[in-house]
């Protein structure tokens, strides 16, 4: 399993099989307050969709579901069931990520042996209710270092407000990609923005 450079974050499947057609290959769906069926229709439909293109099919929040429409892993927010439970639950093959924003919490999820980690955010996003503390370029910098003096290797995405702007600073600094919502789903044209976003990355 490689993890992607772009991971894209989606509230809904409406309008995403153009983006997949220009070349997404990794993509989380965030579902929050809809009932049960509505989550597992648009879940299941949401995998169905990401096979048909052969993308990467990651849920948000819920590894129960996640497992139930057959999805390939699972993103776990600070509230959430802890990494080790969904890996008992999910097996090992079963993609897992963990979102931080501290070294400190980098540290538990790398120990608690997830696949990748999100962490942010970068700056203020409108996306997201309960923003943890900013940490900018710095507190990025910062994190980074602390883990490779620890020996810490896992592949760092960040997110949180971030803007095709913001890619080369944040790959100088070591980060291994960036999940974005807004900058790809606002732009004039998406599909253009999902090329900009993974040919950045493929330099």
């Amino acid at each position: 399993m490689v993890i992607s450079n772009v991971h894209y974050i989606t509230d809904s499947t409406q309008g995403l099989e153009p983006l997949l057609k220009a070349g997404l290959n990794w993509v989380q769906l965030r579902v929050k307050n809809r009932s049960e069926k509505d989550m597992y229709n648009m879940a299941d439909s949401f995998v169905a969709l990401c096979e048909k293109y052969k993308v990467y099919s990651i849920i948000n929040d819920f590894p129960k579901l996640a497992k139930k429409v057959g999805a390939d892993g699972v993103h776990l927010g600070k509230q959430d069931m802890s990494p080790a439970e969904a890996r008992a639950l999910l097996g090992k093959d079963f993609i897992i990520g963990g979102t931080a924003n501290t070294f400190e919490d980098v540290e538990a999820l790398y120990e608690a042996g997830v696949d990748y980690i999100g962490l942010g955010p970068l700056r203020f996003t409108e996306t997201k209710k309960n923003l943890s503390p900013v940490l900018g370029l710095d507190g990025y910098a910062d994190i980074l270092q602390s883990c490779q003096a620890n020996s810490i290797r896992i592949p760092i995405i960040a997110i949180g407000g971030i803007v095709y702007e913001d890619i080369a600073a944040l790959h100088d600094i070591g980060l291994h990609g960036v999940a974005v919502s807004s900058a790809i789903k606002g732009a004039k044209n998406p599909t253009s923005m999902v090329k900009e976003f993974l040919s950045a990355h493929a330099h």
